[in-house]
C-alpha cells in the first residue's frame, strides 16, 4: 500500500482527480471551494518536487530543474493563475514518470548482467554437499552445479556431461555442451545433466565478476556529448534564469506591460528553460547503448569509446587466438621415411610438452608411447631416446646443432634421427569460421585498411592474411615490433585505428589504438584490462556490432541535441514575446522531454533484433 500512494502514477491520478473539479468549480464561480481543490491537487503532485527544491538550497543548489518549477508553480498561485500553476506541476510530474520509466527499461539489461553472479556456491567438503558464499570459496574446491543452475565461479568439470546456455556472458543463443575437462565460466546456466566441477578462479577473478565490474566502470567513462551536456547546463541554467529576472522586472519598470503580466511571462520563461530533456536524454542514450551491447555480448568501458569507433577507418588484427582459433592441425608432411613412423617418433619425443604445437603432434599419433629420456634445448626443441636412438625435433638450428642436413624452408617442425634429417612437419593454426565474413562485414561499413601483425613466420602469416583477404600482412614481429608498426598506420591514417587482439604482448596495441577491442573468452587478463571493449565470446562477428552499436548511439544522442536546444529556443523566444503562455511552456518542456527519451530508448532495439 505503502508502495502504491508513493509511486508516481498514483500521485498523477491522484492530483488529476482533484484538478478537474477545480477547474469546473472555477467556472461556476465557487472561488474558495475551486482554490482548495487547486491547493490539494498542488500538494499532492508537487509535494516531491517541492521537497526536493528545499534539499537542494540546503545544499547551495538553487538552480535544478526541482527549483526552477517550484518558483514556476508557486508563482503561478500568487499572481492569480492558480490552474496554470497547478498545471505545471502535473505536467512535470507526467513527465518525470515518462523518464523514469525509460530508465528502468533502459537499466533493464544492466539488471540482467547484475543478476548472472550467484552469490553462493554448492561445494563438496569431505564428501558432504555444504552451501557457502562464492566469494569465500577458494581455486580448486569441487563445486557441484544441477540442471538450471548457474555456474558461481570459473571452473573445470570433472565428473558429468551437459548442455550450457552462454548467452548472458556472450549473447550466443545456441546451447553448447561440455564435458570432462571442459573449462565453464561463471555465470552461464547449466540446462541439463548435473555436474561436479574445480574452481580455477577467485569469485572475483571470475568472468562474470569481471563483466560486472567492467560494465559499472563504464558508467564513469563519459562521452564527449555527456561532458558537453554537464559543461552546457552549468552555463545554460544561470544564463536562463537571470534571463527571467530581466524579463520580469525590465517591461514592468517601463510600463510596456502589468506586474502581472510581466511575471507570469518570466515565470512560463522559467518553465520552458528547464534544461531536463538534455540532461535526462542524451546520457540515456550511451547507457542505452552500453546495456545493449553488454545484451550481445559487447562490454564498452565507457561512452568515450563509441566516438572513436564510430569513424573508424582502419582495423588492425593480432593473428593467433584473434582471427585464428589457437588451436593448431597438421598441414602438410615431408618425410623421407613412412609417415605414420615419423608422426610416431615425433609424438614420443614431444609426450610431456604441454605446447599447443606439441598438443597438435601428439594428437596426430596418440598411441605413441614417451621416449626413454627427453632432454629441452631451449629456443631450439627437443632431443629424446626413443628405442635407443637419438630423436631431434625442433627448428632448423636444432638440426644444425645435431649435423642434420636439410634445405627445406618454411616448416613448422624438423626431423633428424641419430644427426639424420629424416622429416618435416608444416603445423597451421585454424582460422575461425567467422573471420572472412567479419572482415568483409567491416569493409561494408566503411573500413578502408586492414592490417595483421604476427609473430609467426612468413608462410603462416601470409597463409592466413591471404585467407581472409587482409590488405597487409606483418610477419615474425616481437612485441616492440608490433607497437611501432601500429604506431605508423596511426600516422598514416586520416580516421580512427581499431587494434583487435587478445594476448598478454598485444595489451601495448590495446593502449594505444584508438580503440582497443580485446577477446575475452581466451583473452590475457592484462589485455582485457588495456582494453577500451571487450568481445565476451571471441566471436569476430561482433565487431561490426560494436561499430553499428557506437554508430547508432551517437547519431541518436546529436537527434536529441539538436532536437532539444532548437525546440527550447524557439519555445522560449515565444515565450518572451508573450505568444505563448504558461500552458505552451509546460507542453514544450515535458513534450520534449518525453521525446527526447524516447528517443533515447532506440538503443535498446539493436538488442531485441539481434537477440535471437
Amino acid at each position: 500500500m505503502k508502495r502504491l500512494l508513493n509511486s508516481e502514477l498514483f500521485k498523477i491520478i491522484l492530483g488529476l482527480s482533484l484538478f478537474i473539479p477545480g477547474v469546473i468549480l472555477s467556472h461556476f464561480e465557487y472561488e474558495y471551494l475551486s482554490l482548495g481543490f487547486l491547493i490539494a491537487a498542488l500538494l499532492v503532485s508537487g509535494f516531491s518536487v517541492f521537497s526536493g527544491a528545499v534539499r537542494g538550497m540546503l545544499r547551495g543548489d538553487l538552480l535544478d530543474e526541482k527549483f526552477l518549477m517550484s518558483i514556476a508553480s508557486v508563482g503561478a498561485f500568487i499572481i492569480g493563475e492558480a490552474t496554470e500553476g497547478v498545471a505545471v506541476m502535473l505536467f512535470f510530474l507526467v513527465g518525470e514518470y515518462f523518464e523514469h520509466k525509460a530508465v528502468r527499461r533502459s537499466r533493464r539489461s544492466i539488471k540482467e548482467l547484475l543478476d548472472i553472479c550467484p552469490d553462493t556456491a554448492r561445494v563438496l567438503i569431505d564428501g558432504e554437499e555444504q552451501e557457502m558464499d562464492a566469494e569465500d570459496v577458494e581455486v580448486g574446491t569441487t563445486l557441484i552445479v544441477r540442471p538450471g543452475e548457474r555456474v558461481p565461479l570459473d571452473s573445470r568439470i570433472v565428473s558429468g556431461t551437459c548442455r550450457v546456455d552462454t548467452s548472458s556472458l556472450t549473447g550466443e543463443s545456441m546451447p553448447r555442451d561440455a564435458g570432462v575437462g571442459d573449462e565453464i565460466d561463471s555465470g552461464v546456466i547449466v540446462l541439463d545433466g548435473a555436474v561436479t566441477c574445480v574452481s580455477i578462479r577467485t569469485h572475483s577473478a571470475s568472468r562474470a565478476s569481471v563483466v560486472l565490474e567492467l560494465v559499472e566502470n563504464a558508467r564513469e567513462r563519459k562521452s564527449k556529448e555527456e561532458n558537453f551536456i554537464t559543461k552546457f547546463s552549468r552555463i545554460y541554467t544561470p544564463t536562463v534564469t537571470g534571463l527571467a529576472i530581466l524579463m520580469a522586472l525590465i517591461p514592468w519598470i517601463f510600463g510596456v506591460i502589468s506586474w502581472q503580466s510581466s511575471i507570469y511571462r518570466a515565470l512560463s520563461f522559467l518553465v520552458v528553460s528547464c534544461p531536463c530533456a538534455l540532461v535526462i536524454s542524451v546520457p540515456m542514450a550511451f547507457f542505452g547503448g552500453i546495456g545493449a551491447a553488454a545484451s550481445v555480448g559487447i562490454l564498452y568501458k565507457g561512452g568515450n569509446t563509441f566516438s572513436p569507433i564510430s569513424r573508424v577507418e582502419s582495423v588492425v588484427f593480432d593473428k593467433t587466438g584473434t582471427l585464428t582459433t589457437g588451436e593448431f592441425s597438421v598441414a602438410e608432411i615431408h618425410s623421407l621415411i613412412d609417415e605414420g613412423e615419423l608422426l610416431a617418433l615425433v609424438s614420443s619425443a614431444e609426450h610431456n610438452s604441454n605446447h599447443p604445437i606439441a598438443r597438435c603432434l601428439k594428437a596426430a599419433c596418440s598411441d605413441a608411447a614417451a621416449a626413454e629420456e627427453i632432454r629441452d634445448v631451449p629456443g631450439r626443441g627437443i632431443l629424446a631416446n626413443v628405442g635407443g636412438r637419438e630423436i631431434a625435433v625442433g627448428n632448423r638450428m636444432l638440426m644444425a646443432d645435431v649435423g642434420a642436413v636439410c634445405e627445406l624452408d618454411g616448416y613448422s617442425v624438423y626431423v633428424a634421427r641419430d644427426g639424420q634429417f629424416i622429416g618435416a612437419i608444416l603445423v597451421s593454426d585454424t582460422v575461425k569460421p567467422e573471420a572472412k565474413a567479419a572482415i568483409d562485414s567491416l569493409r561494408k561499413l566503411g573500413v578502408k585498411h586492414t592490417y595483421m601483425l604476427s609473430g609467426d613466420r612468413e608462410s603462416s602469416a601470409v597463409s592466413v592474411g591471404g585467407e581472409l583477404g587482409i590488405d597487409k600482412v606483418y610477419h615474425s614481429l616481437m612485441p616492440e615490433d608490433k607497437y611501432r608498426i601500429l604506431e605508423d598506420i596511426i600516422s598514416d591514417s586520416a580516421g580512427g585505428v581499431v587494434y583487435v587482439g587478445d594476448g598478454i604482448n598485444d595489451a601495448p596495441c590495446l593502449t594505444r589504438a584508438d580503440v582497443g577491442i580485446a577477446m575475452g573468452e581466451r583473452g590475457a587478463d592484462s589485455a582485457i584490462e588495456a582494453a577500451d571493449a571487450v568481445i565476451i565470446s571471441d566471436n569476430l562477428a561482433r565487431l561490426s556490432d560494436t561499430v553499428r552499436i557506437a554508430r547508432k548511439t551517437l547519431n541518436i544522442s546529436k537527434q536529441n541535441i539538436v532536437f532539444a536546444i532548437g525546440i527550447k529556443l524557439l519555445a522560449m523566444l515565444l515565450v518572451a514575446t508573450g505568444i505563448v503562455g504558461m500552458w505552451m511552456a509546460v507542453f514544450a518542456d515535458v513534450g520534449v522531454a518525453v521525446l527526447a527519451i524516447l528517443n533515447s530508448m532506440r538503443t535498446l532495439r539493436y538488442k531485441r533484433k539481434n537477440k535471437s
